[in-house]
């Protein structure tokens, strides 16, 4: 590395830089990259071991069996003589082939694609007078995992798919484990958890013919949303920008349910929980998604695990919106019940409550990502559930789908989900069970194990439900009335759109509908959104060729709330990604200055120039070339050169390189430029860019291009990625 490089790149796969001859010499396995770490090390009943962090991982320089015999090499089957047969007797081979065949174990469901990550959640202590829960006391920090996934793919499908995505996280507090398992969008398709086998089954692929994949552009997902109106309100959030999230750490989170507080006195609170990403809510755009899913199918992956190690920790504060615990549980006319439903934020502001930062990546993708186990039912004192019967479901099949999938009910002595908080549970045995249990008694009371284990009461922090009074009742299958408004929350979200946002809502009902094959289908469709919002319908209409209906319920004309708009004010630029494309005619002073500019502004510059290895006397190094970069990776664009072509700018090498309008500009940057440019990103140049500018068909001065020396264009491109976009760029049909 050369002496003057001194940001941090991510993207190696090493701690050690490897050697290009095989190493011979015996020596102890690498430590992890600085970045990564395992989670605390505790018995599988959760007692702090002291063991060192690498203590789980693999030992020795020398290779050896799963029981720990040495082995001269695993290259080579034992056979009856240099032509075979294979001996039966090869103990290594039999236990190398059966582990590889047992490698794999049933993937989830739902939420099969997922990213994962370490860090802490420090609380403010501002919910410390409506919660006991200790982890919420003030400046307490709790270690936490948290898993992100969409919902519809399987293990390969691609992350930038338009989908709902999972946010859970696991808080390891020393009353127990405590899981928040949610969602970015505050509301799902369904009000009672016995449709969701029905919704799962809709969305996913067809039976027949297992395609589309990770996608809902089909006819039996919008079958049953048009047959199950009350899923009208999810579908429109996952017809937005929602559904495209930029980066897993530009992503709301929300948990919801409503859920109770329980205070020290007794006293209850309803609450809905809220993830606020501290760098914004920012989104791709849908023509970016679909060449981001050809060209980096790991893209939300990589770029959680990038940030992370090259030191941009993504943030978030957990926040609280809180509601009067009444017998209706009603909230200015919205059942607090209905998972259907989200309750404005203008209407209950959300309450900052802690900060939680991410600062490790995992250290093994199968045992931390691939084996953790959440569960809305792991609750501590402080915390509890109410009547929503999705929820009431939901802790039912958390349960049951871990026993399934990690091997049988010890899951939770998996290292990612010990509890670090002691565990006394009287449970034995069962398959992998890895705790060696002592005494004779495992049942109470008991004499013989000297009365251990003692029941805990309340003031020692045992946690206690809610003595919530049952009402008198009938027995019966019966839809609530208060769930009948499958519209009013739908169109609430989509007029408190910006116009370019609605743009995008416009398009997605369109592309969406207009991929189903009935025809019956998208009329079914077209008339909830007649019941929605009739300008709405009349787009989505006139792009599928159809006639649009008349409402057979008048749409509702609530009040706006702005709060669900992504495009108001300015967020922090931490964490951005800015491509600096330079080359041999480049001023390596005015590029270094550049990249020194980006990473005092807590931005991650990458430079892209026609070939690997450096610019200049080893001066500058290079992290992506023409051929493999892409706009989709950038947030913002830099140019620092001429672009000429490089020598591979060739059909013949490199496909990108058709159709090259002016040959004195690589067309690998001049698609990127043009890409970039209609991705409304910000394009800076240094002075002498504008004929590259020029050659990808854009004008200097437009809105969001700049140009000038470092200083200037560096701020001003700083300015231009706290908004996210230049929206202006292009004026919106819906203005």
């Amino acid at each position: 590395m050369p002496e003057n490089e001194n940001i941090q790149i991510p993207g190696s796969p090493g701690a050690v830089p490897p050697e290009v001859a095989e190493q011979t010499t015996p020596h102890e396995p690498l430590p992890p990259k600085p970045d990564q770490r395992g989670p605390e090390q505790v018995s599988p009943t959760g007692t702090p071991t002291g063991a060192p962090e690498t203590s789980r991982a693999q030992s020795g320089p020398f290779l050896t069996t799963a029981q720990g015999a040495r082995l001269p090499d695993t290259d080579h089957s034992l056979k009856a003589g240099a032509r075979g047969p294979i001996l039966l007797q090869d103990h290594h081979l039999r236990e190398k082939i059966t582990h590889f065949d047992h490698e794999r174990i049933p993937e989830r469901v739902v939420h099969a694609r997922g990213s994962a990550a370490h860090g802490v959640f420090r609380s403010y202590g501002t919910a410390a007078n409506i919660t006991k829960a200790g982890f919420l006391a003030k400046d307490v920090e709790t270690p936490v995992f948290v898993r992100f996934s969409t919902v519809l793919g399987s293990r390969g499908s691609a992350d930038a798919v338009r989908d709902t995505r999972g946010f859970a996280t696991k808080f390891y507090t020393d009353e127990g484990t405590y899981d928040l398992v949610g969602n970015n969008i505050p509301v799902f398709f369904i009000q009672d958890g016995i449709k969701f086998p029905d919704v799962v089954h809709a969305a996913k692929p067809h039976p027949d013919r297992e395609i589309p994949q990770a996608q809902s552009a089909h006819d039996t997902f919008w079958d049953f949303v048009s047959l199950h109106t009350e899923a009208q309100a999810h579908t429109m959030w996952n017809m937005s920008d929602r559904a495209l999230p930029r980066s897993l750490r530009t992503m709301e989170g929300f948990g919801v349910h409503t859920f109770r507080f329980v205070a020290a006195d007794g006293g209850t609170t309803l609450v809905k929980f809220h993830w606020k990403p501290k760098q914004g809510v920012h989104s791709l755009l849908w023509e970016e998604a679909q060449i981001i899913n050809g060209m980096d199918p790991d893209f939300h992956r990589r770029d959680l695990a990038d940030s992370i190690e090259a030191g941009a920790c993504p943030e978030w504060e957990l926040g609280v919106q809180t509601f009067p615990d009444t017998e209706d549980q009603m909230f200015e006319g919205i059942d607090l019940l209905d998972p259907t439903k989200f309750v404005p934020e203008e209407l209950a502001p959300v309450q900052p409550i802690g900060l939680m930062t991410l600062t490790r990546n995992p250290v093994n993708f199968f045992a931390e990502t691939e084996q953790v186990a959440f569960h809305p039912g792991h609750l501590v004192p402080g915390i509890d559930v109410t009547n929503d019967p999705l929820l009431q479901a939901r802790l039912f099949s958390y349960l049951d789908t871990q026993i399934s999938r990690l091997g049988g009910p010890n899951f939770s002595q998996i290292p990612i989900n010990r509890p670090q908080a002691p565990v006394n549970d009287m449970l034995r045995d069962a398959m992998h069970q890895s705790a060696v249990h002592t005494g004779v008694a495992p049942y109470r009371p008991n004499s013989l194990d000297g009365g251990c284990p003692f029941r805990a009461g309340a003031d020692a922090g045992a946690y206690v439900e809610v003595p919530e009074p049952v009402a008198a009742s009938v027995k019966e299958r019966a839809p609530q009335s208060s769930f009948e408004d499958h519209f009013s929350q739908a169109g609430l979200v989509f007029r408190s759109l910006s116009p370019v946002e609605k743009d995008h809502v416009i398009q997605a009902y369109t592309f969406e509908l207009g991929k189903c094959f009935e025809t019956a289908v998208r009329e079914r469709q077209l008339q909830a959104l007649a019941n929605i919002d009739a300008a709405l319908c009349a787009a989505v209409a006139a792009g599928l060729g159809l006639p649009a209906p008349e409402p057979s319920e008048a749409p509702t004309d609530a009040a706006e709330s702005p709060a669900l708009s992504q495009l108001a004010g300015t967020w922090p630029v931490a964490g951005r990604v800015i491509g600096i494309v330079a080359d041999g005619s480049s001023d390596l002073a005015a590029v270094e200055a550049a990249r020194e500019a980006a990473v005092a502004a807590g931005m991650v510059p990458l430079v892209v120039a026609p070939s690997g290895g450096s610019l200049g006397d080893g001066g500058v190094t290079v992290q992506r070339t023409y051929l493999t970069a892409r706009s989709i990776e950038f947030d913002a664009l830099l140019l620092a050169g001429t672009a000429a072509p490089a020598p591979d700018a060739r059909q013949g090498l490199d496909a990108e390189a058709a159709g090259a309008q002016d040959h004195s500009v690589d067309p690998r940057v001049a698609l990127l430029l043009t890409e970039a440019f209609r991705h409304a990103k910000a394009i800076a140049g240094l002075d002498g860019a504008e004929p590259v500018l020029t050659a990808a068909g854009i004008r200097a001065g437009a809105p969001g291009v700049v140009v000038g020396d470092v200083p200037a264009v560096m701020e001003e491109l700083t300015t231009l990625l706290a908004a996210h976009r230049v929206w202006e760029r292009f004026p919106a049909a819906s203005a």
